[in-house]
């Protein structure tokens, strides 16, 4: 059996991500795998970051005959066992593993004051609602419970 390293489309539309994969190379491109060896995510903001490897098992698979994609080759070559990128990518990973920081705004450049009422009208409205409140209470006070009819 011819055996491939590629990638796995997975995901959703417009937000793919990979999972690298030892497949026999007969199989569809998201078809049956033999084993996972890591993954690839396009959309991570850090570029070191977006690929991890199980360095041992894609050692083992190259060892043993299995032929790498061209993209997977690349990524062995910078993020493998022996890769060119290892550092930075340690470095990356670290980055985005720490809490954000946000700074703290100041001072805001306008703040809106609110109309005030002129002095004489504020106390008068004050009665005016305890009145209402009153007449409302009222009647369901007065209110006397209904007789069932019987016909």
């Amino acid at each position: 059996m011819a055996v491939a390293i590629r990638m796995k489309r997975m995901g959703r539309k417009n937000r793919e991500y990979y999972r690298i994969c030892a497949t026999d190379r007969r199989s569809p491109r998201d078809g049956r795998v033999i084993e996972e060896l890591g993954t690839y995510d396009p959309h991570v903001p850090e570029t070191d970051a977006r690929c991890t490897l199980n360095g041992p098992r894609i050692d083992y698979w190259i060892s043993v005959g299995a032929q790498p994609s061209d993209a997977v080759r690349v990524l062995i070559k910078k993020y493998g066992t022996n890769g060119t990128h290892l550092q930075q990518m340690e470095a990356a990973r670290a980055k985005l593993s720490m809490p954000r920081i946000v700074p703290d705004p100041g001072e805001p450049a306008f703040v809106p004051t609110p109309k005030s009422e002129p002095a004489a009208e504020a106390p008068a409205a004050a009665p005016v609602a305890e009145a209402v409140a009153e007449a409302v209470a009222e009647p369901a006070a007065e209110a006397p419970a209904e007789e069932p009819k019987s016909e």
